[in-house]
């Protein structure tokens, strides 16, 4: 669950202030990139856990009202569900503290359980809010089974490149790539150095999202800047998950590479001119007719 605050200033050690608003929704990366890929018309499910707790069931409920497969989303005992308070300054930057919960208690056990249910998938997407033992494992049976899968490591932490190589595309966003590599990520030059170490590590495709830059595809056959949409920005919360989710139905509809990420750049932009994560999010139809008013002046 997403609890975001606007404010223009936040409080310093032992202050109390009062907030400009605040804003309750459903949220986690993986729940987002769901609503997402549902939103631009997938057919989507969901593999995940929630607590015993108010927000456990009302996240399952969310899920279905949205016509997303929940019956692989477990209700664990004696810990909370996933949350995340969001402080949002005056030009829409976001600062974020994820308490994992029962995210944390996804466990390679649960995929296999999943394992009817993922073998019709055409992409597996995986995030770092649940342990990495998980993910490798996720990883693992995507490669076994010849399905897509995108991993997105956030938040970031060390990894095993090793384990996550054999996943179609690593996409992380600059803080990310900072934090995996230690490498600054500031510029498109430092964004380009950042993309071949992690191919030099053994990822096969790797994009790295760069905010109102757009994002940068890199391989071992070439590195391009693929530009962003320019739109008024309110609340930039959530349009990585939206950039994902709107990625891997793209790719799965056939579009090319290319073409898939310029309209994934421009649905997650489009989710910055609203406030929240999946309530930002734009269906398929409003979508189509911003991109193709747009697609015509590139």
């Amino acid at each position: 669950m997403d609890l975001t605050t606007f404010n223009d200033v936040f409080p310093q050690p032992g202050e109390t202030i009062f907030g400009k608003k605040f804003d309750l929704g459903f949220g986690g990366k993986g729940a987002n990139q769901a609503v997402a890929a549902r939103l631009c018309g997938a057919d989507v499910a969901m593999v995940a856990k929630v607590g015993n707790d108010l927000l456990g069931p009302a996240t399952i409920r969310n899920f279905e009202s949205f016509g997303i497969d929940a019956s692989c989303v477990g209700i664990a005992e004696a810990v909370s569900s996933g949350v995340a308070p969001i402080f949002v300054d005056p030009g829409g930057q976001n600062r974020i503290i994820v308490v994992k919960g029962a995210n944390d208690l996804l466990v390679p056990e649960d995929v296999g359980a999943a394992t009817p249910l993922l073998r019709k998938a055409d992409a597996i997407v995986l995030q770092f809010e649940i342990p990495l033992p998980t993910v490798y494992h996720a990883v693992a049976f995507a490669k076994a089974n010849k399905i897509r899968c995108i991993v997105n490591p956030a938040p970031a932490q060390p990894v095993d490149f090793a384990r996550l190589s054999a996943a179609e595309y690593f996409i992380p966003n600059e803080s990310e790539a900072q934090t995996i590599t230690g490498m600054p990520v500031r510029t498109v030059d430092e964004a380009m150095k950042c993309a071949c170490f992690f191919l030099e590590k053994g990822m096969r495709r790797v994009v790295i999202t760069l905010g109102d830059r757009g994002c940068l595809l890199a391989s071992k056959d070439a590195t391009e800047l693929i530009p962003a949409f320019r739109v008024q920005s309110i609340d930039t919360t959530g349009a990585g998950d939206a950039f994902i989710g709107s990625f891997a139905v793209f790719l799965g509809e056939g579009v090319p590479e290319k073409e898939a990420l310029r309209r994934a750049n421009l649905y997650a932009a489009l989710s910055t001119t609203k406030i929240g994560t999946q309530k930002s999010f734009w269906s398929r139809a409003d979508f189509e007719k911003e991109w193709q008013a747009r697609s015509a002046q590139l």
